[in-house]
């Protein structure tokens, strides 16, 4: 991981950014425009359009903040496999669902970064790039929407309000799930041992995942970091969860923990890390705080459920 204690996450960058337009941001705070990178690895999700798509305009943007890569107007959702070396894999896979509040993507800290650390510790890793809503092309223009956004879930209630939503991004992590089971026995992934980990509107979108309970689109276990405590009715089913938050979230950090409470009261397993520093969107940047940690506590919840089989697992 890298050092970047002094600088935040791509999306509390935008927030930081966004919400002070009015004056001037810090450098390190302002989307700086990228190219479109080549993936030679990435897999569409659907052959042709994806559904839902049909007549969207928009084409896909990348910027830099804050030492982040973000992806924004997205309409071509992709996978891209992130796998152990020989002698290491575990047969264990998770999809990484990346946020970004539904109008970008966090594609290195919520990304990249963690694919590559799982794959490097024996579990097979697929980056799901997923839809976002449309979003100006601007950069500034871009900024004021995304304060706009904040603005609102503020207004409704904040950590209290009911989280946004996009269903085409539920569609289209629940088609990345039947993606890695078609291809289990390429990419050395069991099919039970399938999960999914995402990060604030990633976290959303895996939640519903879960909840929309599909036969042929099931994760097996799930992470949710950073994302909405709301109280939910979970499936007779209800997958292993992992939460992740920290009290000082400027999002989430306030509210209660309804969702651990629906995951008790349904009888399904559930483990909660409620750190007392880490803000929101701390991915896998360093900070300094005992949030840090939470990829090393989600690794070793995954094998304490026994899930890691004869792979070394480090």
């Amino acid at each position: 991981m890298k050092n970047t204690t002094s600088l935040c996450a791509a999306v509390t960058c935008l927030m930081v950014a966004a919400l002070a337009l009015a004056q001037a941001p810090p450098p390190e705070f302002m989307m700086k425009p990228m190219p479109v990178p080549a993936d030679a690895a990435a897999i569409a999700l659907y052959p042709g359009v994806a559904p839902g798509s049909e007549g969207a305009t928009q084409q896909e943007q990348w910027s830099t903040v804050g030492g982040d890569q973000v992806a924004r107007n997205v309409t071509h959702p992709t996978l891209t496999p992130y796998l152990p070396a020989k002698g290491k894999a575990t047969g264990v896979g998770v999809v990484v669902v990346p946020g970004g509040g539904f109008k970008v993507l966090s594609m290195q800290n919520e990304g990249k970064d963690v694919a590559r650390w799982l794959a490097d510790h024996g579990i097979a890793a697929f980056l799901l790039k997923y839809r976002v809503k449309s979003s100006p092309v601007d950069d500034q223009d871009m900024m004021a929407d995304m304060a706009k956004m904040i603005s609102s879930v503020r207004a409704a209630g904040g950590a209290n309000a009911p989280p946004p939503d996009f269903p085409l991004a539920y569609d289209d992590a629940q088609q990345a799930l039947r993606l890695v089971r078609q291809h289990a026995a390429e990419w050395g992934v069991d099919s039970k041992r399938l999960g999914m980990v995402g990060f604030s509107a990633g976290a959303m979108t895996t939640l519903q995942v879960a909840l929309r309970n599909a036969p042929d689109a099931k994760a097996d276990f799930i992470g949710l970091i950073y994302g909405p405590m709301l109280a939910v009715q979970p499936p007779a089913d209800a997958p292993p969860l992992f939460a992740a938050i920290a009290a000082d979230d400027p999002l989430i950090g306030s509210g209660d923990f309804g969702l651990i409470s629906s995951w008790r009261a349904a009888k399904a397993s559930v483990e909660l890390h409620y750190y007392e520093r880490g803000g929101h969107g701390f991915g896998l940047h360093t900070t300094g705080a005992s949030s840090d940690l939470w990829i090393d506590e989600f690794h070793a919840w995954i094998r304490s459920r026994g899930l890691l089989g004869a792979g070394t697992g480090r």
